[in-house]
């Protein structure tokens, strides 16, 4: 595992991941939604010849490596149409003139099924309380597994967390964000609430299309959010569905090289081209159904520092869910990693009221 950030110390890690009211506003990395449309959208620009070598000379700038072993032959899964899973994480970088390595404030794995013709976005929590592995710390916020040993240290982290085998990562900064929205023509959603924030003013069940600026902060906003994180995250998720299908019914030549002019820089990830064209040609049925859930923890103090916990319950089912959705055998219990996470004991001071349990189950 790379761990070029060893002498990061935990505050640093964990810095803006105190509790909510002591927040600064900030950008944060809620469109990694963006690698979906690409893999899944973008890559279709092979009709023409000129297009497909200006989308392979993007994909060969986007590429870098990943887990030097992984759990399973990709290439064999891929050929055989069987579902595969994807690590979308958004940093905090390329915005607000910060280049530094950042934070994945956003995490979601999507597992595609093409048989199936579904994608599920599992949602997990920044502040979700693990073991980052060959760290000196005995626990950390999932969100510093990236600051601490980049995107392998992100991925074996995430695996040990849900039990399940991740094929492939990408990862988007905020620096491409409005250029891309705005490339597609901007999303249309239906709000779940009223607010006003930046750019977005949106009201609860009117239907509205937003620009690059406007779903930037639609996506972001998480104070006047009762449901705090997670109702961003129901947003986020939101947001990719309908970019999603937006991407899907473009033609426009000079719209699809803005596309690809606006990731420039913007994304990086182990797929190569030919994975995402492969992807593209057998999954792409995949973004008619988009299904969603969330890893729902509960607040708790350690040695003063807010984390969200899972129950064991919840921790197996949403396990068991996405090994489902990949077509990998039910588990009965948790091994010990997934047993130690959602362990309140170690290093526990304080244990707050639950966090509101809301049903994430399906986003329409």
């Amino acid at each position: 595992m790379q761990n070029n950030n060893q002498n990061i110390d935990r505050a640093s890690r964990t810095r803006g991941n105190q509790p909510h009211f002591k927040k600064k506003k900030s950008h944060k990395g809620a469109w990694i939604s963006l690698i979906v449309f690409l893999v899944l959208v973008v890559t279709g620009l092979i009709i023409a010849h000129g297009v497909y070598v200006n989308m392979k000379n993007a994909a060969d700038k986007a590429y870098q490596p990943g887990l030097s072993t992984k759990e399973r032959n990709v290439s064999s899964v891929i050929a055989q149409n069987k579902p595969v899973s994807i690590l979308l994480l958004g940093t905090d970088t390329g915005a607000l003139g910060r280049h530094d390595t950042g934070r994945t404030d956003t995490m979601i794995l999507a597992t595609i099924n093409p048989k199936k013709e579904t994608i599920y976005l599992t949602s997990i929590p920044r502040d979700t309380k693990v073991t980052v592995p060959g760290d000196s710390q005995p626990y950390e916020k999932i969100n510093a597994a990236y600051t601490i040993g980049g995107a392998s240290s992100a991925v074996q982290t995430v695996q040990n967390l849900l039990n399940v085998p991740i094929d492939f990562y990408a990862i988007i900064n905020m620096g491409g964000l409005e250029k891309m929205v705005n490339a597609v023509g901007g999303v249309t959603v239906t709000p779940p609430l009223t607010f006003h924030y930046d750019s977005a003013n949106v009201v609860k069940g009117k239907t509205v299309t937003l620009n690059g600026a406007e779903a930037l902060a639609y996506s972001r906003m998480r104070h006047q959010d009762p449901a705090g994180d997670y109702g961003r995250q129901v947003r986020q998720r939101q947001v990719l569905q309908k970019l999603v299908l937006k991407g899907m019914n473009i033609s426009s030549l000079p719209r699809y090289k803005s596309i690809l002019s606006s990731i420039s820089g913007n994304l990086k990830t182990d797929m190569k081209f030919d994975d995402m064209v492969a992807l593209r040609e057998r999954y792409g049925n995949a973004t008619h159904h988009i299904k969603s859930q969330t890893l729902q923890g509960e607040t708790a103090v350690v040695d003063g520092i807010d984390y969200e916990v899972p129950t064991q319950e919840t921790l197996l089912n949403i396990s068991n869910s996405i090994r489902q959705s990949l077509g990998l055998s039910k588990l009965t219990s948790l091994n010990q990693t997934q047993s130690q996470t959602s362990d309140y004991s170690v290093g526990s001071s304080v244990m707050s009221s639950s966090s509101t349990q809301i049903n994430y189950s399906t986003d329409n």
